[in-house]
């Protein structure tokens, strides 16, 4: 896959953001800084150096309300790691520093993710045995989750995945429709009483955690 393609795929920058990125020198592949045109196979490490100069990092942690499409958010300086889909909300974390997009997005490393979902049914008997050992959607079987149920139409939910409208397809394949899917908690950052279209600072000892369980 072509190095604009995968920034686009995961949500860094669109193509023509990416293309410039790596223009300006900031993408890294294994190592080795890339081009325009150099390609990512599975496996790659892929890091995204800071502007010339920025010793500063940001990360906020903001609450991106539903029907807002995660590449329209709009921070200055910062970008978001990872994305939510247009009918989803809840917390997403925002950063400068592109040292962390492989070591928190990619799927070789295991980290939490906490989410609120309302069902348009009641829940079955057999959601949260079926859920947690993990789902058949098409020619994939998720890893096993954690569920806990809050009352016939809300359970809450930890994946350490994240593959697209992993929980949606999950409840699809179990006769269940979300009506509305909340992200809660990214490892220790959690959304709290965040209003939405907020950002607020990670700092202190918020960070220094989210930053060792990342490895840095």
């Amino acid at each position: 896959m072509r190095i604009n393609k995968y920034l686009a795929h995961r949500k860094v920058a669109t193509r023509e953001g990416a293309d410039k990125m790596v223009s300006a020198g900031r993408v890294f592949i294994n190592g080795v800084r890339a081009v325009l045109g150099s390609k990512v196979q599975e496996g790659d490490k892929v890091e995204i150096k800071g502007k010339k100069g920025v010793t500063n990092y940001i990360y906020l942690a903001y609450n991106k309300p539903a029907g807002l499409e995660t590449p329209d958010i709009a921070e200055k300086d910062v970008f978001p790691i990872g994305r939510l889909d247009k009918d989803s909300h809840g917390l997403l974390i925002l950063t400068n520093d592109g040292r962390i997009t492989d070591l928190l997005l990619n799927p070789k490393y295991i980290h939490e993710k906490e989410y609120m979902v309302k069902t348009k049914e009641k829940l079955r008997s057999n959601f949260k045995p079926k859920m947690e050992a993990g789902v058949q959607i098409e020619d994939y079987k998720t890893k096993p989750c954690k569920v806990e149920i809050i009352n016939e139409n809300m359970f809450r939910v930890i994946l350490t995945e994240g593959k697209k409208h992993q929980i949606r397809r999950m409840c699809s394949a179990l006769f269940q429709e979300v009506a509305d899917l909340k992200r809660i908690r990214i490892m220790n950052i959690e959304l709290g009483k965040l209003a939405s279209g907020v950002s607020r600072s990670i700092t202190g000892k918020e960070l220094e955690t989210f930053l060792k369980i990342l490895g840095m």
